[in-house]
């Protein structure tokens, strides 16, 4: 059983902006985001999307996301 639960894309966004992360640019549904110390991270997703825990796996190795965060 995975450490990451099935979550919405607006929840996902939120813990990342409570982490630091800042949105730099966005085109369409793609949003680049930043922080200091970490490369930039394309979060692709719309507000209602769900988005699995192999997904949030991947998200957490790029991000630094815990699943208490959420």
């Amino acid at each position: 059983m995975s450490d990451w639960p099935s979550t919405r894309a607006r929840a996902v966004l939120a813990a990342l902006l409570r982490l630091g992360w800042t949105a730099k640019r966005q085109t369409g549904s793609h949003k680049i985001l930043s922080r200091p110390g970490w490369p930039d991270l394309v979060f692709a997703f719309r507000d209602p999307d769900e988005i699995g825990p192999r997904m949030l796996a991947r998200i957490a190795k790029h991000s630094g996301l815990r699943p208490e965060d959420l």
